[in-house]
Order: structure tokens, then sequence, then C-alpha cells
């Protein structure tokens, strides 16, 4: 973790062994392990009998400037540096707009505090290890972490918007069943330089000026991982996404989509100020349990009240719940109909009209699932039992389907520290399904489309 010089304290940023980290214990217990990764996050334990995990700054003696927010930046400068807080936005200006990670480059400032930076910090922005573009200008890029994990982002254009979805863990420590992200396990959250960094790395690629030439509008946390499970980080780089020395976005431009870790979305509601979606997938307990494991622990009328309670903290917001349509599974009339139901008492609870949007997925198959997607006719026949209960109710679009058809999915690489990644592809070689030397993780571009 990085640690300031200076005899002055300067609390660390949260990194993959923060306050936030997941603990992984030694001894077999009776309860999965995905639970007992939820509980130690939630009650923020610290590591036990686990190997070090660094993170993109850990093994550097610098200050890495990318974890700090406008808050932190400002400490540091005058904690740490000795110097004025203006000096602190200078350099963020520098970082975040000009996408400049080199202290000699930044012309306004003087060489005293040059040589101050060189000595006590540095920008470590994520390694681009793969990248390409679609011909209807969705980009994918794959970014290199510690030690072999590597994880994805990718910008999608749509209707005169930029959209990028980012990741927040590699791997993620749910298990969904239709999910592809959970066949590949975990292994740690990201540091806040490792989510920043990766609308940095986008930024800078597409030639985004913010205030100017604006060509990222719209950041949606949809990527590796549950966003709700690096709460400190996420949040910490969320608040330079809408920082105007940042990237300056709108707070409705910056979504959270989580699959309903019910104290977490209390506390983003103190603690942050950006839009909200939901992992619904089904309206009621039985089948979401089946979908959604983490439903055991907080079932949708818990996760329904702390949506309420999200939407009144804030006037005029809403929440946008995500239905992913699997053929046979939720996609019926009966299923349709539970979901208005939801949705109405969602909308009458809060007492205001569309508090509550429904966005359709069409579930994309991935190598060795069970699942399959929903006809259209069904989906839109789904789609209009919601809109005529007065529902506001979309269907996400596909986008980048060169880039799907030549690789099939979104590639990352995960080095599990649960057993879930093993199991999975011992299952596939039983139903003599041939496993990629590579282990892959999908990020759906159309799972965007509803956010921006």
């Amino acid at each position: 973790m990085p640690r300031s010089r200076s005899r002055i304290s300067f609390p660390p940023p949260t990194s993959a062994r923060g306050n936030d980290a997941v603990t992984v214990i030694k001894s077999a217990e009776s309860r999965p392990i995905e639970s007992t990764l939820i509980e130690s996050t939630l009650i923020k334990s610290t590591l036990i009998e686990s190997a070090p995990v660094k993170s993109v700054s850990d093994s550097l003696p610098k200050q890495n400037l990318l974890d700090l927010d406008r808050e932190g930046l400002e400490r540091f400068f005058v904690e740490t540096l000795d110097e004025k807080r203006y000096r602190a936005h200078q350099v963020m200006k520098w970082i975040h707009h000009r996408y400049v990670t080199d202290f000699n480059e930044m012309t306004d400032l003087g060489k005293a505090l040059r040589a101050k930076l060189q000595e006590h910090a540095q920008v470590v922005v994520p390694g681009v290890q793969f990248e390409q573009p679609s011909i209807d200008g969705t980009h994918k890029w794959l970014l290199g972490m510690d030690g072999g994990n590597a994880i994805e982002t990718v910008f999608i254009p749509v209707d005169g918007r930029g959209t990028l979805c980012v990741s927040s863990q590699v791997g993620c420590a749910l298990n969904c069943q239709f999910c592809s992200t959970a066949t590949q396990g975990f292994n740690r959250n990201l540091s806040t330089a490792e989510i920043i960094g990766q609308v940095w790395v986008a930024a800078k690629h597409l030639g985004n000026l913010p205030h100017q030439r604006r060509k990222l509008t719209n950041v949606v946390m949809m990527g590796m991982g549950e966003p709700l499970m690096n709460f400190d980080n996420v949040v910490r780089a969320m608040s330079v996404m809408r920082d105007d020395l940042g990237y300056g976005l709108a707070n409705k431009r910056v979504t959270l989509s989580t699959a309903g870790i019910v104290p977490m979305i209390d506390r983003l509601g103190q603690e942050s100020d950006v839009s909200l979606a939901v992992s619904l997938h089904a309206a009621d307990d039985a089948l979401r349990t089946s979908l959604v494991p983490l439903n055991k622990k907080y079932p949708v009328a818990e996760l329904m009240a702390a949506c309420e309670r999200y939407v009144k903290r804030k006037p005029r917001a809403s929440v946008t719940f995500e239905y992913t349509m699997m053929k046979g599974i939720n996609d019926q009339p009966q299923h349709a109909r539970a979901l208005a139901r939801l949705m109405r008492q969602f909308d009458n609870a809060v007492q205001m009209h569309d508090a509550a949007k429904v966005n359709l997925i069409p579930f994309n198959p991935y190598p060795g699932t069970r699942f399959e997607r929903s006809p259209e006719e069904d989906i839109r026949a789904f789609q209009k039992i919601l809109q005529d209960a007065r529902v506001l109710t979309t269907v996400r679009r596909t986008r980048g389907d060169d880039i799907n058809a030549a690789c099939g999915q979104l590639k990352g690489q995960v080095l599990d520290r649960t057993r879930r990644q093993a199991e999975f592809k011992k299952q596939l070689q039983a139903r003599g399904i041939a496993t990629e030397t590579r282990d892959e993780v999908r990020i759906d571009t159309e799972e965007v489309d509803h956010a921006v």
C-alpha cells in the first residue's frame, strides 16, 4: 500500500488490503465461501492467514495520485508536501484533463514542487494488454493488473452519448447463476487507482476534454465485480468522475449497479449521489434466490425497502431494475405481471410516477451455461404487459456485434481464490465442452444502454 514519506500522518487510500479487503479463511468452514466473502466485506474485517495481494501501487514506495480524490489530494499536498491546497487542484487537472503523468511536463508547477512530487509521488495507470475497436464505435480494452490478473473495460457510443463500463473487482465474490463472471471466481478488490485508471485510459484514447470536447458522457459500474463489496474505493473513484477537476460528469450520469447488498445501498445513499441500478431478474424470492443466491441474505422485500429509502433521500431520483430474460425461466406472462405489481408498489411507496424503471436484458449465452435467451416475441410480449401496467420499460440493444462475433466475449483473467473457477471447468470437461486457455469474463455491451 502506498505511504507518504513525511513524518506527518497521512491515512493511505483503501486498496486491496485496506478496510474493504475480503477475508479468506484458511481452515474449511461449513458456510459457503461466497457467504464468508460477503460478510467479511460488510464488517470490514482484516485478512486472516492470506497471502499478500498487491494492488497497482502496493509495491511502490511512492503515493499513486490516482488513488486520491480531491480531498485526499489536498490533504497529501498540505500534510506530506507542505504545499498549498490549490497546487493539488493544478495537478489534478494535469492528470485528468490533460492526461499527463510525468511531473516534469506539468509546466505551471515550480521546480521545487516538481522535485517534491518526484520524491514522494507518482501517477501509475493500468497497462493496456489488448484493445479492439468495433465498426460501430464500440471499443474494448484488456488491462493488466498484478501477477497475471487482468480486467476489461468497454466504451459504447449510443446516439451521441459515450458510455464507459467499468469494473470494480478482479472476478466477483457473488455467484449469480446466469453470469459468466461468476464462473471465474474471485481474486480481490480493485484499488481506486485501478478503477479510475480505466476511465483515464479510455478518456485519453478518446481525446476526451472535460468541459470542452466531451466524448465520455456516462460511466456505469457494471463491469466485473459487485461494486458495493468494494465500497470505499468505488465511491472515491466515482467522486473523481463527478469532480470538475476530474471528469466533470453529472451525478445522474454515473450509475452503480448492484445485486442488492442492502446495508451498502443505505450507505451509498448517505455518502454519494449517483444513479442506482439493481440486478433484480425476478420478482419473487423463490425464483430470485435460485438465480441470485444473495437473495437468501437480502430478500426482495428488504431490497425494495432499501431502494425506497435511497429514492426518498434524493429528490426526483429513480431506480433502474435490470431483468435478464431467460427462456422458460423468468420470461412468462405471470412473471411479467408479478414484476409489474412490484414496480407499481414501489412507485406508490415513494409517491412518484416512474420512480421504478425496468430494463429488459436479452440473455447472452456463454460456453457451458444452461440458460438460453428468450425469443424476441416473448421479450416484446413481456414488455407490453409491463407497459400496459404503466411501468416504464425498455429493452437493451446490442452494440459491437463484430467484436462479439470475432471474440465471442470480452476476456479477463482471474487468479481465483475460491474453488468456483476450477469446479466450472470440471463441469465443462465432463460435458465434453472445451475450455479456453485464458479465463473468460463477459461484459455485454448492451448492458449500458439504459444508463445513459
